[in-house]
This record gives structure tokens, C-alpha cells and sequence, in this order.
């Protein structure tokens, strides 16, 4: 027996697809299979499944949890919660890798597959390797067993574990999302006072997108925040592995943003410091951690990335724009948003200061937003390779850590290819909107140059 996965499903850094179109019960079976033989083939015994709020999850995770099983692997199944709360159960109970089914901030049709493997991220070709042994029938046989344990109250228990922060008025925004019942039960275990949104797990998103990068997704909690006179909100993405956050005036406290809160906290606790953050992170973000005393970094996009990066360099934070905010001090490694709004609360207390003050000391810059534009698949990192060989030959100041990031006397601009999608994303920073366009301008002229022309944002 053999199967053929839809060739986008097999992606960069998860699995993904349409439910009743490119993702089947059969496509999560023959996961879960593969999944299995390959732990088993590394002397692992059991796999921690656990799964998102969507329509759609149940069903996927009784055929996963099959698939494991016929490779002769037991299942242990943590049930409905977030993706985090699936690795804090593959970091503590007894298990050799981990499966969560989740669509993330994907349409309600999507779902999919994060994956953890003894311990470290299963990414790239791991992936690959999934589509390669099914395609052969190259699996395992056996019948293995499943357990169904409830873990969502030793989550919330490590989550408050050692909690140092002071008692503010919050508003939480779950957005319909698996995070839901971990906010209310969080909650009620803080000082404080707490107004919260949408914390009922829908899989219809009746409310808003469970996408908090994207600001018009955090409309309820600003006026949650402004007609309570709240201290700050934050707010979570469809499976809870990634936060976003507004001060007491509203303002969105972007990724990189949330990164320089945390940076100060953390690096008085761990001076000189390696802190993490991806491509698309602002200058004043590495100029911040440099003046904290920290060791800025800048690498690849990509959470399985950072994670992969960070226990190479013994780094205890980082983060992507995306609102991907890891923890190595006090906790494990991994991106965990409820996790992240402890560690605000406790920055604040920790720097004396509100988190609008620290919103407000920040530097003022003019950026634009994430800009995806769709390419030809195929051309994808050719454009870069060109655009970088043509700024060589100028003699420009390139990062390539992950695709082109130039530094001008403007300010930056960034050109990478998407790892996930058929897309080009750019990005630029400058002082004031005259900088910003001259940025812009040198974007599309290299573009041109490739013959791409940068058209509509309305890729996701």
C-alpha cells in the first residue's frame, strides 16, 4: 500500500492544506504513518497528538492517531488546546515526538501538521521525508495502543509557575481560537484584572480571523481597551503559538516591538546575551538589544529556524515579526503565546514601567507592512540570487542571511522568497515617508530589472 500526497501540502516548515480538497482522512492517516515509522526507526515508542478548534481537527486526529497506531506506535492524546500546550506535553510526559493538527491563522477550510521529533523541530526535509515514505509504502507494521490524558490544567500550572509580575488591567482576545479555555483558566490564576474576548473555541470565527499581525483583526480589543481604560491587551493567533499585543492607547506593540520589551527584562538577568530575531525585524530592534549590552542576531524567517538556531547558540529569546515569541529562560525553547503574555506583564513589573511607557520610548519609524506579491514558483530564488548579485557588483551593504537585506543612509529594505508559498515578500524601514519611498523605489527597480513588476498584497 502506497500513498500520494497533493504536491502543495508538503511545505517548509509544516503540513498544509484544503480540507475536502488537497487534505484528506486518508492524507492524515498515511501522516501519522510515516510519522511513526520514522520515530520507531529511531527507537521511539509513543507520539503526542493533540489538536486545534477547527471543524474539521476530530476527525483528522482519529485518522492520525490510526496511522501511528499501525506502524506499531502508541498514541498519547492531549485532546482540544492550543500548539504550545502539545509541546509542553512532548517536552514533559513520556513521549518521543509530537503531532499537533492545526490550520494556525489559516481560512476555517484550512488545517494541517506541526510536528516536534525527540525534542528538536521536524522541518524541511524532514517533511520531505514523510512524502518519500509514503510514496513507497516504506512504512512500518504493528498495532500500537492509544491513551486519552487531560493536560490542560498541568499546562496552565507550568505557565504560572515562578510568576513575578504585578497586577494590571488587561484585556485578552482569543479570537475563537484553541488558546480559549488556556485563557480563561490562565486568567483566573493571575493577579489583577482581566476582560476577555471571544475565549469560546469555534472553529467558524464568528468574531474576527484568528490573525492578530493583521491590525484590523484587533478592532474588538482596542475597544475593549479604550472603553475600560485598560493598562494594555493581547490578543492570539488560531492555535495559540503566536501573540499579538496594543498598549493602553491603542497602538498595535508589533513583533519586534514586544521583542525589545523582553529584551530589556531578559538581559538583566543574563548579560551579553545572544537575542534572536528574524530578517524582517526593525534595525531598532539589533541597535536596542546592542545598547542592552546584548549579542543581536539576525537569521531565517521560519520558526523551526529560530528554534533550531537558538539551542545552537544557547540564546534564552527570540522572536520573529509574526509574533513568534521563543522562551530558553525559565522555560523551553518554543513559541508559546500564552507564555509571552505572562513574560509582558512580568517585563513590565520588572522595568518599573507601563507598557505604554515602554511603547512610547521607542524610536519612531516609518515601515511598511509585510508586502507578498506573487511570482512564478520557479523564479522565486532566482530573482533574489539576481538582485543580490547586481547589489554585489554595486557595492551595497547586504545582509544574506536570508535573501537581500540592504542597509542604505535611508534606512533598509529587504527582498526574500517565501519558503511556503509561490511569493516575493518585501520590507523597508526609514526615518520619514521621503526615505521610505526612495526605499520603495530601489525595490521596484531591481524588480524591474528581473522583469517583475511588484502587484497587489492580497496574498496570505
Amino acid at each position: 500500500m502506497t500513498h500520494i500526497f497533493h504536491p502543495t501540502m508538503l511545505r517548509e516548515y509544516d503540513i498544509r492544506g484544503v480540507v475536502g480538497d488537497t487534505l484528506s482522512e486518508k492524507d492524515a492517516r498515511a501522516i501519522g504513518r510515516s510519522f511513526a515509522t520514522l520515530i520507531a526507526r529511531a527507537g521511539g515508542k509513543r507520539i503526542a497528538v493533540g489538536y486545534d478548534g477547527r471543524l474539521s481537527s476530530p476527525m483528522l486526529a482519529d485518522a492520525l492517531i490510526a496511522g501511528i497506531n499501525a506502524a506499531g506506535v502508541d498514541a498519547l492524546n492531549v485532546g482540544l488546546g492550543p500548539t504550545p500546550m502539545l509541546y509542553y506535553a512532548a517536552s514533559t510526559e513520556d513521549v518521543d515526538g509530537g503531532i499537533q493538527i492545526t490550520g494556525s491563522h489559516n481560512p476555517p477550510d484550512y488545517n494541517g501538521f506541526k510536528m516536534v521529533f525527540q525534542g528538536r523541530p521536524f522541518f524541511g526535509a524532514d517533511i520531505q521525508r514523510i512524502g518519500e515514505l509514503a510514496a513507497a509504502g516504506d512504512w512500518e507494521a504493528g498495532e500500537g495502543a492509544v491513551e486519552s490524558i487531560d493536560i490542560i490544567d498541568a499546562y496552565v500550572d507550568r505557565l504560572v509557575e515562578g510568576f513575578a509580575g504585578g497586577a494590571f488591567r488587561i484585556g485578552w482576545d482569543a479570537g475563537n481560537g484553541a488558546a480559549g479555555t488556556v485563557i480563561e483558566k490562565l486568567t483566573a490564576r493571575l493577579p489583577g484584572e482581566h476582560h476577555l474576548l471571544f475565549t469560546d473555541i469555534d472553529g467558524h470565527f464568528p468574531n474576527h480571523h484568528p490573525d492578530p499581525t493583521e491590525e484590523k483583526n484587533l478592532a474588538d480589543l482596542k475597544k475593549l481597551v479604550a472603553e475600560k481604560s485598560l493598562d494594555f491587551g493581547v490578543a492570539f493567533d488560531g492555535d495559540g503559538d503566536r501573540i499579538g499585543a496594543i498598549d493602553g492607547q491603542g497602538r498595535v506593540i508589533w513583533g519586534d516591538q514586544l521583542l525589545q520589551i523582553y529584551a530589556a527584562a531578559v538581559l538583566r538577568d543574563h548579560p551579553g546575551a545572544t537575542v534572536i530575531a528574524d530578517v524582517k525585524a526593525s534595525q531598532a530592534l539589533f541597535d536596542r538589544v546592542a545598547e542592552l549590552g546584548g549579542t543581536p542576531l539576525m537569521w531565517k524567517t521560519g520558526h523551526s529556524l529560530i528554534k533550531a538556531k537558538m539551542k545552537e547558540t544557547g540564546s534564552p529569546l527570540a522572536g520573529e515579526m509574526s509574533g513568534h515569541i521563543f522562551f530558553a529562560d525559565r522555560y523551553y525553547g518554543y513559541d508559546d503565546a500564552p507564555y509571552a503574555a505572562i513574560r509582558l506583564i512580568e517585563a513590565a513589573e520588572k522595568l518599573g514601567k507601563s507598557i505604554t511607557e515602554l511603547r512610547s520610548e521607542m524610536p519612531v519609524m516609518v515601515n511598511t507592512p509585510e508586502l507578498r506579491f506573487q511570482v512564478d514558483e520557479v523564479r522565486k530564488f532566482a530573482i533574489v540570487d539576481e538582485v543580490l548579485q547586481r547589489l554585489t557588483e554595486a557595492g551595497a551593504t547586504v545582509d544574506r542571511t536570508d535573501g537581500a537585506r540592504v542597509l542604505t543612509g535611508d534606512g533598509w529594505w529587504l527582498l526574500r522568497a517565501s519558503n511556503t508559498q509561490d511569493v516575493l515578500v518585501a520590507r523597508a524601514e526609514a526615518k520619514d515617508e521621503a526615505a521610505l519611498a526612495r526605499l520603495m523605489a530601489a525595490i521596484d527597480d531591481q524588480l524591474a530589472e528581473s522583469g517583475v513588476v511588484r502587484g497587489p498584497q492580497a496574498v496570505h
